[in-house]
């Protein structure tokens, strides 16, 4: 990363477009090809991050060597902000086959997702879904999606499974007679390709080549293209930004979400069950970590995340949207995580300034302290309107909702 903003930059303004066509790119690009000439690598692939205030180059290493030593050698090269080796992602979901759709979703039935929309379906409220393709011409998606922009270089913008299945569950359309509804019918997609669905095949070094190993995920990212995707939600005002995905720390999308907060963006992110911190970026502070309802918190998963709520929310056989104008069932973190965002959007519709810490009350007063929290969306949404919207009362809804029979 080569760092030269303005003078007066700061993450938390709105820059425009322009930084990444002003004259002094050509000279960061410069610098960095001298960078890669001195190191023995070859410059593949770069884009300005101007949320951050940084351009973001990738280099290959043609001798093959250990990217932690060359991170670290570079580290100390006085041109460079910093470096990081390229990490890898995946969702975490298990992408089912088309089978007939449920007469009835878990959220239709735990969340009266009927009796919510009376009162909010969070109309018009940004959520950028940066994941893999959305195919935003299903029949439950149509009209759905305001923006659509391909992160994955070298790979044709394409429909994919666990995008379009995270999609139609935040904001498939209500009402129009066929499928599902989403949680927040009323929101507008920013679908932004990020991940790839897997082939089979060995994935190139370039920063946004599909292909290679997912560990049975089906659906990875990495690095460079979630930057490219998280900076421009930031720069176009998202509101909400769905991640259903998981790996390991990262400082340039750290930094990014860090970025996307101050802002007042909601970061909403699936916890990853296999990695003892819950996986980034769900362990990262102010972003809203969520598992399924079935999954509850395990012992070492709690004490690797201390004082935080880990969200519940449905995750398991979730009827949804699927490429080719079909329909199918999904299991998974990610797929609870997409119900949260569309949560959120509600929520937003109805306090569009709310903070984060407001957000959190609202969605986990009724906790008791625990270190999971089933949603109750009813009781949420009263917190906020003070009249719940389906069969609970409200009189104490700020401390404890109570639950009508």
């Amino acid at each position: 990363m080569l760092h030269m903003p303005a003078p007066h930059f700061r993450p938390d303004a709105n820059y425009g477009g322009r930084y990444g066509g002003d004259s002094g790119h050509a000279a960061r690009r410069a610098i960095a090809e001298e960078l890669a000439q001195t190191y023995g690598l070859i410059v593949v692939n770069d884009w300005p991050m101007p949320a951050l205030g940084i351009d973001c180059y990738v280099m290959e290493d043609p001798a093959g060597d250990s990217a932690i030593h060359l991170a670290e050698l570079l580290s100390r090269d006085p041109r460079a902000e910093w470096v990081q080796p390229m990490s890898q992602f995946h969702g975490l979901g298990n992408d089912g086959a088309a089978d007939p759709l449920a007469a009835v979703q878990p959220a239709a039935r735990l969340w009266h997702l009927d009796e919510l929309h009376r009162v909010t379906t969070g109309r018009n409220v940004r959520v950028a879904v940066v994941d893999s393709g959305v195919e935003d011409d299903h029949p439950d998606l149509r009209g759905q999606v305001s923006v659509r922009e391909n992160f994955v270089d070298t790979s044709p913008y394409a429909a994919e499974a666990h995008g379009t299945a995270v999609a139609g569950i935040i904001a498939a359309v209500a009402g129009n007679g066929i499928g599902i509804e989403g949680v927040a019918p009323g929101a507008r997609l920013m679908a932004l390709r990020a991940c790839w669905q897997e082939t089979g095949k060995d994935g190139g070094k370039d920063g946004g080549k599909p292909g290679g190993k997912d560990g049975g995920q089906g659906t990875s990212c990495n690095s460079f293209t979630l930057g490219k995707a998280l900076n421009f939600a930031i720069l176009h005002d998202a509101q909400v930004i769905n991640l259903s995905l998981g790996g390991p720390p990262d400082r340039l999308l750290q930094r990014l979400l860090e970025a996307a907060q101050l802002r007042g963006i909601k970061v909403v992110a699936a916890v990853d069950p296999q990695r003892a911190d819950g996986g980034f970026p769900a362990s990262l502070p102010g972003v809203l970590a969520v598992r399924g309802l079935d999954a509850g918190m395990d012992a070492g998963l709690e004490a690797n995340m201390p004082g935080r709520v880990v969200l519940l929310a449905p995750g398991r056989d979730i009827p949804t949207t699927a490429p080719g104008a079909r329909w199918g069932f999904v299991s998974g973190s990610s797929y609870a995580a997409a119900h949260v965002s569309g949560m959120v959007a509600l929520m937003t519709e109805l306090q569009p300034r709310a903070s984060l810490r407001q957000l959190r009350e609202d969605l986990s007063s009724n906790g008791n302290g625990a270190s999971t929290m089933a949603i109750d969306a009813c009781a949420t949404i009263g917190r906020i309107t003070g009249n719940c919207p389906c069969s609970c009362a409200t009189a104490n809804a700020s401390k404890q909702p109570i639950r009508l029979p």
